[in-house]
């Protein structure tokens, strides 16, 4: 199997379920527990949150765990609104958000809120400007995610961040896609909360974290107990923790040399991929992650492309995966102003750190071969 699905899950480095083992046999302490067991546990969770931290220039007070990335989402999205003294009744986001902020943010609008949504441009890129426009004095929050699960795009959310800030409203940033896998520095971006999943980059599912801004009020969407500094109840998943962890340090330990080995295979499948006719690239070529490709081919159905490049031994996806299965086109590709027929046709290719040479040539060679074959059936049907 050719796997080009990373943006989807990553594989588990051995080295990170080596660290995670000793916690899933005899280390298996409740990390609140005052014995020894339990701070052996509670001693482990704190090394990882330190390792977390340094992934993303923070402190390690100012990280909370969570069970990945949607409810580092949801608890961003509800406890900073929810954690607000004021009576700010205003929040902005981005057309092209993963579901897990753009549903949340819904929600807040079923319950009173008053909600923009900002349109990108066809490059994938939200303007700064726009975003500035559709802030008010009382905004509560706005949420711009760093980079686009679907085409890679990379965004300028340290210029919002300050728009939010200088009408006094909070920032948030989904960056599930970016953390891991190319440099983010909280302190950079300027934001008072910043969502991160370990299974993108190779650690466990189920072991993600919020980071919040030392002093920033947050109001907890679970309650229960005292964990996480009364932040997030529920105890602690000490092994995906610590998976989480190591692989936010191997992360860092690496992480240039990945990306630049990950652009020169994305752009070798992107130059075979293009000497199709019809061909185009969905996002900016140049602002994005190093391993994103999304492309289209006029008269091909993405589902039925994907579907058949996994016949023939290729992973592969439309889009996000916490969408598969879905008959409806990609809302990001929809936003970026493309119509219903050609958002149904993108093709998400995503590559990783064990991604080859030969790979990515043979899945630009059975690409091709999917895409005549199907524009030939087309014909053939039509005429």
């Amino acid at each position: 199997m050719i796997y080009l699905d990373h943006a989807a899950t990553t594989a588990l480095d051995p080295r990170a379920l080596d660290a995670m083992m000793p916690f899933l046999r005899e280390g298996f302490g409740n990390a609140s527990s005052v014995h020894r067991v339990g701070q052996d546990a509670r001693r482990a969770v704190d090394r990882a949150r330190n390792d977390v931290a340094a992934l993303i220039g923070a402190r390690a007070d100012e990280i909370i765990f969570t069970s990945g990335g949607t409810e580092a989402d949801n608890l961003a999205v509800f406890g900073l609104t929810g954690g607000r003294e004021d009576n700010r009744r205003h929040v902005v986001t981005s057309a092209i958000e993963h579901h897990a902020v753009l549903h949340a943010m819904a929600h807040l609008a079923e319950l009173g809120y008053e909600l923009t949504i900002v349109a990108p441009g066809p490059d994938g890129h939200v303007d700064p400007g726009a975003i500035a426009a559709a802030l008010r004095q009382d905004t509560a929050l706005c949420s711009v995610m760093l980079a686009n699960n679907e085409t890679g795009t990379l965004q300028d959310v340290a210029a919002m961040a300050k728009a939010a800030h200088d009408v006094g409203a909070l920032f948030h940033t989904d960056a599930v896609q970016a953390a891991g896998l190319v440099p983010v520095d909280v302190q950079a971006l300027g934001v008072d909360a910043l969502t991160l999943t370990g299974h993108k980059f190779y650690g466990p599912k189920g072991a993600g974290a919020l980071y919040l801004r030392r002093g920033t009020r947050i109001a907890p969407t679970q309650r229960g107990g005292a964990h996480e500094r009364g932040r997030r109840a529920g105890t602690e998943n000490v092994p995906a923790i610590v998976g989480l962890g190591a692989a936010a340090r191997l992360a860092l330990e690496d992480m240039g040399l990945r990306a630049e080995r990950m652009v020169v295979l994305r752009d070798r499948l992107w130059l075979a991929l293009r000497a199709v006719p019809g061909a185009h690239r969905n996002g900016d070529p140049e602002r994005c992650l190093p391993g994103h490709l999304n492309v289209r081919f006029d008269g091909v159905d993405g589902e039925a492309a994907v579907l058949n490049l996994d016949l023939r031994g290729i992973a592969a996806s439309m889009g996000s995966a916490c969408s598969s299965g879905s008959l409806e086109a990609s809302h990001v590709l929809l936003a970026l102003g493309l119509s219903h027929a050609d958002a149904r046709g993108g093709i998400r290719l995503t590559l990783g750190r064990e991604t080859t040479e030969a790979e990515v040539d043979a899945a630009a060679v059975t690409l091709r071969e999917i895409v005549e074959r199907q524009r030939a059936l087309s014909a053939a049907r039509s005429g």
